[in-house]
């Protein structure tokens, strides 16, 4: 009896949970890991979301960071940045400094130059420019700066891959220009380049003068003086000259055998002159040392199979001698306003048709042997404004529509709204909706701005 007893005591000691015991545990470890994977999911998401946010931000602040060093720059002239020689007005006798812009002698001044698209004779928007002049003449306003203005379809003065074919036309496929977004091109000299003009018996570059012509310059020795100045094999043959100091500059045609440049009388309008004593005169190469300097969105594989925008600068045609590099990605938005001062002294904040359309009557105070009046709000632009819409590259198909509303100023729509409300949308650029944007924007004092 008692060995029955034992072996029915180990029996139920033995025992299993039963089935549902087995069904309850079942159910609460799934709620268990229902939660860990929520909540694992829920971390990855917000991860990924901070990661792009901080990933955006910082190349926002790049983007408008570079693109504000240029634009300080624009038409600088060596170390000319504010105004020449002092002339009063007729009606107000305010006294005004006279544009300093660089005299040109040369008869092929375009064709040293890059993405011109204002080229003499041309007519482009409402603008219809000059034949090229027959005597010495200003360097002219539209070709210091110029800006386009662009919609979903089309440029407004003008397409600038219609005449710099390097320059890729709108589009939504990889290379194409990113649909709606600007494009400006801007000009001024490298002065951290050139050869600096020393007396004679000073080692360095000389310049000469004939004695029966001291007015007219008869040759200039190039010699760098020392390893900061380039070697002078860099002055190409065929390139023009541009001689300036803090007053003002000119740029001619010269011959070059071996470093000593003579003024090309074949191929200048007249003889350039010396610059005056005492005034640092500085010779550069034109073509190299005077930069254009053109910023555009380009359509880029994001490696993914999406496409995002690149903001692309491109310096003197980015051929042989330039360059054309890709600085940030996920730009999907480009807009430049340029705030003018006009004849009145008003200053307003105008697209690129609208500045390159005014004629003389709003201009500024002409300036000396002008051409033309045609663009000559380009040399009145105070300030500039850019504008960038920045998206975070990689879609998040989990984000909710709070997530993917944003801002944008020149769309007039200054709190977040949808992708769909914006003037020009992500699909209308071959981009997907679900992804993180921001608008980055700022205003930039032209700093050689001289009315």
């Amino acid at each position: 009896m008692m060995v029955f007893m034992v072996a029915g005591a180990a029996r139920r000691r033995q025992g299993g949970v039963t089935l549902i015991e087995l069904m309850v545990a079942m159910v609460l470890g799934l709620i268990v890991a229902a939660g860990i994977v929520t909540v694992f999911l829920s971390t990855s998401k917000s991860n990924r979301v901070q990661n792009q946010m901080a990933r955006l931000q910082e190349e926002g602040r790049f983007a408008v960071t570079r693109v504000k060093d240029d634009l300080r720059m624009a038409n600088g002239q060596y170390c000319t940045n504010s105004g020449g020689v002092a002339k009063a007005a007729a009606a107000s006798q305010v006294y005004l400094d006279g544009l300093r812009t660089p005299k040109v002698y040369a008869k092929s001044l375009t064709s040293a130059m890059a993405d011109v698209t204002t080229g003499f004779g041309t007519t482009s928007g409402t603008n219809t420019y000059p034949a090229e002049p027959t005597e010495p003449y200003s360097f002219p306003s539209y070709l210091s700066m110029r800006g386009y203005d662009c919609g979903k379809s089309s440029c407004s003065p003008a397409d600038p891959n219609t005449t710099v074919s390097e320059i890729p036309a709108m589009g939504t496929d990889v290379g194409d220009r990113v649909v709606g977004t600007d494009v400006l091109t801007l000009r001024y000299v490298n002065s951290s380049r050139g050869w600096a003009i020393v007396d004679a018996g000073v080692t360095g570059t000389h310049l000469a003068v004939a004695a029966s012509s001291p007015n007219e310059i008869q040759s200039i020795t190039l010699a760098p003086a020392s390893s900061s100045e380039p070697p002078v094999s860099e002055f190409a043959s065929g390139d023009l000259a541009m001689l300036a100091d803090c007053s003002n500059a000119q740029i001619f045609a010269v011959t070059n055998a071996s470093g000593v440049l003579t003024p090309d009388t074949a191929n200048n309008l007249a003889t350039p002159a010396p610059q005056q004593p005492l005034s640092a005169p500085k010779l550069f190469d034109f073509n190299t040392d005077y930069l254009t300097v053109t910023y555009y969105v380009r359509v880029v594989d994001n490696g993914d199979g999406h496409h995002t925008g690149a903001l692309m600068r491109r310096v003197n045609g980015g051929g042989a001698g330039g360059s054309e590099d890709e600085l940030v990605r996920g730009v999907e938005r480009l807009d430049f306003r340029y705030g003018v001062q006009d004849a009145d002294g008003k200053v307003r904040y105008l697209n690129a048709n609208d500045v390159d359309k005014a004629t003389g009557v709003s201009c500024p105070p002409g300036e000396p042997n002008a051409i033309t009046s045609a663009g000559c709000l380009w040399r009145a632009v105070t300030t500039i404004e850019v504008n960038l819409v920045l998206d975070g590259q990689d879609p998040l198909y989990t984000l909710t529509a709070p997530d993917l509303a944003y801002s944008y100023g020149i769309d007039g729509n200054y709190s977040p709204v949808a992708p769909s409300l914006h003037d020009i949308t992500p699909s209308d650029q071959g981009f997907v909706d679900q992804m993180i944007r921001r608008e980055f924007s700022a205003v930039v004092a032209v700093r050689n701005f001289n009315p």
